[in-house]
């Protein structure tokens, strides 16, 4: 047996995890039929499976602006609602040899297009983080030592002012790449939406069984902030959103969430 310190790029991850343990998470999920986007990236575009999620999720979140908020404090407990909305995502890098989560901001994604949300994707798929801007803060947690490390982390992330820019003011992760159906993670965000597989499943329509293109998605809410109604809308809605992808490269209306009865490129982390 072999103890060693723990490595020095794991850092951000557990200064992440320390500041998160006041939350108070409640797990939804459903099943998505995504026959319209598959068919649009089959036909059109190569697009990311996680890009028409933050796409759909960031006009879903803009409806819902209890939603897209986040709280602090205890004894006089505050709630930030926000103007913008500002989808964090996680990658699966390499650092120093060590494999590790990274996430970064897109901010304003309700006002961005699928192809601009695409290209910030790529930007950060396709950079090498050890040297990208973006990740300087993240470089630095991983230098400084842990204490000051993380007083730096809860410096930066717990103003509410700052959070939204900082966590984000959702959070969208996928295993999809993998052979995983769901999972549930806790991103910071008061909504974190978690991205499985898309996987051939029978599906009913006019009465009759198929077989279609089933996601599984699941959405972790903080019950600080909202309860399970709303956080039930948000994730209907998504649903909805997704199920009914319009062609022309936008998600349809959301509509009423009681109407929503109706292998991914290696990006994301848990």
């Amino acid at each position: 047996m072999k103890i060693t310190p723990i490595a020095r790029e794991r850092r951000p991850t557990l200064h992440f995890l320390r500041e998160i343990r006041a939350f108070s998470p409640v797990f939804l999920d459903t099943d998505i039929d995504m026959t319209a986007v598959v068919r649009h990236r089959d036909t059109r575009h190569k697009h990311s499976v996680v890009t028409y999620v933050l796409h759909a999720a960031a006009r879903v979140l803009a409806s819902h602006p209890e939603a897209n908020a986040a709280i602090r404090g205890v004894a006089r407990p505050r709630v930030a609602r926000y103007a913008s909305v500002n989808g964090k995502f996680t990658l699966d890098r390499t650092m120093g040899g060590q494999r590790i989560v990274l996430s970064t901001v897109l901010p304003g994604l309700h006002r961005a297009s699928l192809a601009e949300i695409q290209e910030r994707v790529d930007h950060f798929r396709d950079g090498d983080p050890a040297v990208m801007e973006e990740f300087a803060g993240a470089r630095l947690l991983q230098r400084l030592p842990w204490p000051v490390g993380g007083w730096l982390f809860r410096m930066g992330t717990r103003p509410l002012r700052r959070r939204g820019e900082m966590l984000g003011t959702f959070a969208v992760t996928s295993l999809g790449h993998r052979p995983v159906d769901g999972f549930y993670s806790v991103g910071g965000t008061t909504i974190t939406l978690g991205v499985g597989r898309i996987a051939d499943r029978p599906v009913v329509r006019d009465g009759e069984v198929t077989v279609a293109p089933v996601m599984r998605l699941s959405l972790t809410f903080d019950h600080r902030v909202i309860d399970g109604a709303e956080a039930a809308d948000v994730l209907a809605d998504i649903r909805y959103a997704l199920e009914h992808f319009d062609d022309g490269g936008d998600p349809g209306d959301p509509g009423d969430p009681g109407d929503g009865g109706h292998e991914e490129e290696q990006e994301g982390a848990a």
